[in-house]
């Protein structure tokens, strides 16, 4: 192999926020029969980062409840607290400043303000109004979005850590919608892009990392499935061979066949 084509295979950590990572897999933890499964699909899936929706999942608040902190220990994980469950920036910021105080000091936190309860689909213009004042506030903000490059652009530019464009609908298990939009993301992209809900199966995942994202978050695609830590192994070595896809290169589309080998200076 040329010591060009060993560059390619080169890869970097993922890096946002003054962290850096190994695993390009981010993983949540709703949606699990219990803590036990929880703490086991994730130790299987690889990840590092662990979001945790403030508004549903006990990390403390509830003394008397079942702690989550029991199996995603902060020693060992990253805890990315998210403001699921938010339809207006009031409710968003107000979580946010919730987990910095459970969480004593934690600046990273991920971002979504929904529109509505059918579709999930990010509401755009409150998830603007609090990416501002989050940041305004000191936070490391890492966002849920449209698949919008205008918008994907803005809210990079106003100093979000990542973005993190939607594949399809949360929970929807139906993959990448839009790759385009993703591409067109990617390619003004100077932080990191990770693809935020929709995954399904392994394939999407793949997919996602072959078109260049950073990475890939997922929850319902893992605790859903009808084993959820098999499905987490599939998932780790998903985004491992989509990234070494991408890096690699892929050959150039054709229409027609050529022949696998060579037929010059055969014998016919």
């Amino acid at each position: 192999m040329s010591e060009k084509e060993n560059q390619l295979l080169v890869d970097k950590p993922l890096e946002f926020g003054g962290l850096s990572f190994k695993s390009r897999l981010l993983v949540g933890t709703g949606k699990y029969k219990d803590l036990e499964e929880t703490g086991a699909a994730i130790e299987t899936s690889g990840a590092e980062i662990v979001t945790v929706a403030i508004r549903r999942t006990n990390i403390g608040q509830n003394p008397d409840e079942p702690n989550l902190l029991d199996v995603i220990s902060p020693e060992k994980y990253t805890l990315l607290p998210n403001t699921a469950g938010c339809f207006n920036a009031k409710d968003a910021v107000r979580t946010c400043k919730l987990a910095r105080e459970l969480l004593d000091g934690h600046d990273l936190v991920k971002l979504e303000v929904l529109g509505d309860q059918k579709t999930l689909y990010p509401n755009i213009t409150e998830t603007l109004v609090a990416a501002r004042e989050l940041i305004d506030d000191g936070f490391k903000v890492m966002v849920y979005t449209s698949d919008d490059p205008i918008v994907a652009k803005e809210l990079e530019d106003m100093g979000c850590v990542a973005v993190m464009p939607l594949g399809s609908l949360i929970g929807s298990g139906m993959g990448i919608c839009n790759p385009y939009n993703i591409r067109i993301i990617l390619e003004n992209a100077n932080v990191p892009i990770i693809v935020d809900a929709g995954v399904g199966t392994a394939s999407d995942a793949a997919i996602a990392m072959e078109l260049g994202c950073d990475g890939v978050l997922m929850n319902t695609a893992i605790a859903a499935a009808n084993n959820p830590v098999l499905m987490a192994s599939a998932m780790k070595k998903a985004i491992e061979a989509g990234r070494e896809a991408c890096l690699a290169g892929r050959m150039p589309r054709k229409l027609y066949a050529s022949a696998s080998s060579p037929i010059g200076g055969t014998i016919i």
